[in-house]
């Protein structure tokens, strides 16, 4: 990969798709045309009749086999059996007996097996792990957040853990065989839209949860979350913004939790959300939330708001300036806070689309202030590196201080991550003011 001087690659820490690792979801078998007679049975009132219909002694069987062809792929099988029947219950109106084999074995008809990162691993955000017992001495813990692409080029989140050392090095914990979506607590309509609660099985490892879309808004999409560790009169909370896509449109959300095992997930208002890549600050600026948002698709803005789920129009801050990013630039996360002011890493597109990332020095007070910015990409596409799902791309959707580094974890190509650590101090010498 090339880049300047001061950046160091890790080596061996590439992650990529791994197309075995899948989760089941509700299978909808498509519906024929309807004519006008009201009283015909859907497609799926057929498969269930039809299974209603074996004997008591065929459908154990078949619910075996079922079983011993799947049951080591998934925890408690089973149950997600149980749970999917229990979403068909206006199927099982018309019939007065059927046993509880019966009623899992229809649940199985109606699930499927998908490969949610068959595709892609790609644009990575690191926030501290809020359980730092483990920590390596004089290091940290960490977790990563991944936009994972499967069959239909459908964007789901999920989670990596690993550590930093003291010296900057960084470890990925072994990630999970198994892997799960989480159980829908509560949903609750609103003028724009839903908010839903989720929330996964404790026991699961951090890598097996997978946030699949469960609302129309995020229906063919859950991308790029920039996720940020906010601290707030001593509390702290961890938000990400993404990109909630319908196969029509887009818009920003927001998604919250303070322990990676329970999420909210609400719509944002206001004219910055109808856009894509905004980026929370990790704390009020003058009583204020402020965010980064692109809301031309060309500059950067700073955008603040009294209210954390309504954003409207901000000052332009950042503009294209060099040919790396004559096309159109953007942020690369949430601002980081150090000594000196606020470092906002960027993206630039150049010429034939290529995709490469900066950074951007911010007044802490003030972070309509530019105070400095990078003349040259502190990551671009290596020739060698430049194939993969789009090509001539490296990303990054948030990186994490440590000590006197940045810990940066980018995308190649948006297929696979890696990871680099940047000096800071280099990296403020080698910016223009």
């Amino acid at each position: 990969m090339s880049q300047i001087t001061f950046l160091n690659r890790q080596q061996g820490l590439f992650l990529r798709p791994d197309p075995a690792r899948v989760v089941v979801r509700p299978f909808k078998p498509a519906t024929e045309p309807r004519d006008l007679n009201p009283t015909d049975k859907t497609r799926a009132n057929h498969i269930v009749d039809r299974v209603l219909a074996l004997d008591l002694e065929t459908a154990a069987c078949q619910l075996a086999d079922v079983l011993e062809n799947f049951d080591g792929r998934h925890r408690n099988l089973l149950e997600s059996f149980e749970a999917r029947a229990d979403e068909m219950e206006c199927a099982f109106a018309a019939h007065k007996t059927f046993s509880k084999i019966q009623r899992q074995l229809v649940g199985a008809y109606f699930l499927h097996e998908y490969s949610f990162e068959a595709s892609a691993l790609f644009n990575p955000s690191i926030v501290p792990h809020p359980d730092q017992s483990d920590a390596p001495e004089g290091g940290r813990r960490f977790i990563l957040s991944l936009r994972a692409v499967g069959e239909g080029h459908i964007s789901s989140l999920t989670f990596r853990s690993g550590s930093i050392a003291g010296d900057g090095r960084v470890t990925i914990d072994p990630t999970a065989r198994l892997a799960s979506i989480p159980r829908v607590l509560n949903r609750t309509s609103g003028p724009n839209g839903d908010v839903v609660d989720v929330v996964f099985k404790p026991e699961e490892h951090i890598s097996e949860r997978v946030i699949f879309p469960v609302s129309a808004s995020q229906s063919n999409g859950i991308e790029d979350a920039r996720f940020v560790e906010f601290t707030d009169g001593g509390q702290r909370t961890f938000y990400a913004t993404y990109t909630a896509y319908s196969g029509k449109a887009i818009r920003s959300e927001l998604i919250e939790t303070v322990d990676f095992v329970s999420f909210r997930m609400s719509p944002l208002e206001g004219a910055a959300a109808r856009n894509k890549g905004m980026a929370l600050f990790p704390r009020k600026i003058n009583g204020r939330y402020a965010m980064i948002g692109r809301n031309d698709n060309e500059n950067l803005y700073l955008i603040y708001s009294d209210d954390l789920y309504a954003w409207n129009a901000g000052q332009v801050i950042l503009k294209p300036q060099f040919p790396w990013e004559f096309v159109q630039i953007g942020n690369c996360g949430s601002p980081i806070e150090l000594d000196n002011g606020w470092l906002l890493l960027t993206h630039g597109v150049g010429a034939v689309r290529k995709y490469s990332i900066g950074a951007a020095l911010l007044d802490k007070a003030d972070p309509s202030k530019v105070l400095a910015r990078s003349r040259e990409p502190l990551v671009r596409p290596d020739m060698s590196e430049r194939e993969g799902y789009v090509p001539n791309v490296v990303y990054t959707c948030g990186a994490m201080r440590h000590n006197d580094q940045i810990i940066l974890p980018y995308a190649v190509s948006d297929t696979f991550s890696n990871f680099a650590t940047i000096k800071i101090d280099a990296l403020m010498q080698a910016m223009d003011g």
